[in-house]
């Protein structure tokens, strides 16, 4: 059996990972008793930690919010700075640790009393970033999202699709999910029943969150697979199907998971691309680092872009006073 000291930080943290536990659930994963289960709780209590409980068959434990600040080891001034630090970890500032800052976020949120809410607030409300330091992801919304993620609850939120048309969705959500500088809301979609993708930066949340609901059944490996091979389809406004003059195993060492690259005839490729921009486009395609072709009748706009760029690396590299300047080709 764990020390109690050792069980304490343990019975925490499944409080902090799921809204509501009943009895038996905590004793089952603690390995002890119901009775041991209650006695814990009280310790919690008394050390400040709000526990709530409700009786009867469907009664269980949760973690309140807090009227003080728990004690976390944090005093005021570095409980702010910690959640400072999740929300710009959050939004992309260091890589690989976003969704993990967005998970400890909701954490600490749902604990922090108001005075030090209010502090965080004001002090995300001062800071300006730079023009591409960061995507425009509110951590707000990613931490309501989490939330309602972790809680089961539905989310209802208005979207603009890549068209530039908005629409309501009720959604029961499941992941978050960081790919690159861009955040997607993983989730069953009521209306369209099927699951589908959402950019956070194109959502406008309807709170409060709606009823609860049973998760669907969905490891996090199939969500990774999902997400990998749906990103590049359905959340570019703009895509384009090119043939690349070299092998598809070199083409999609030089590519991002998820997109898709397929063998062709003599050592060549076809690759599915997309982006917001075309202009964007036709510097990514020139990364590549190999000849390709495109089909100018299917994507007449990058054509112009393509022959654009074309034009205007050539007059940089061009001899004589009049290096550089603009020609007449396409703008």
């Amino acid at each position: 059996m764990m020390r109690t000291s050792v069980r304490l930080l343990r019975l925490l943290s499944l409080l902090q990972a799921r809204r509501d536990w009943t009895g038996p659930e905590l004793a089952e994963r603690l390995d002890v008793t119901t009775r041991t289960v209650r006695n814990d709780i009280e310790r919690l209590r008394e050390l400040g930690y709000p526990v709530d409980a409700a009786p009867g068959v469907g009664g269980g434990y949760s973690l309140g919010t807090a009227a003080v600040l728990p004690p976390l080891l944090f005093d005021d001034d570095e409980a702010v700075a910690v959640a400072i630090g999740l929300r710009t970890a959050a939004t992309g500032a260091v890589s690989g640790i976003e969704e993990s800052s967005v998970r400890a976020l909701a954490k600490l949120e749902r604990l922090l009393p108001s005075r030090l809410r209010r502090r965080v607030g004001a002090l995300a409300s001062a800071t300006v970033a730079l023009p591409g330091s960061q995507p425009p992801v509110d951590a707000a919304v990613l931490t309501a999202i989490a939330a309602a993620c972790r809680d089961h609850e539905r989310l209802r939120f208005d979207y603009r699709t890549h068209g530039g048309a908005t629409g309501p969705r009720v959604t029961e959500p499941h992941r978050l999910v960081a790919s690159g500088r861009r955040w997607y809301l993983l989730a069953w979609d009521l209306e369209r029943d099927d699951w589908r993708t959402f950019r956070v930066d194109r959502v406008v949340l309807r709170p409060p969150a709606g009823p609860r609901f049973t998760p669907r059944d969905m490891p996090d490996e199939d969500v990774a697979t999902r997400m990998a091979s749906g990103l590049a389809q359905a959340t570019w406004a703009y895509r384009a199907r090119v043939v690349v003059n070299a092998p598809a195993t070199e083409i999609a060492a030089r590519l991002p998971a998820g997109l898709t690259v397929e063998p062709g005839e003599d050592d060549t490729c076809v690759v599915e691309v997309g982006s917001d921009d075309p202009s964007m486009l036709t510097v990514y395609l020139g990364m590549l680092g190999a000849d390709f072709r495109i089909d100018e009748t299917a994507n007449p706009e990058l054509a112009d872009h393509l022959r654009a760029l074309a034009a205007r690396y050539t007059r940089a590299t061009a001899p004589g006073p009049n290096a550089g300047t603009p020609g007449t080709s396409p703008a």
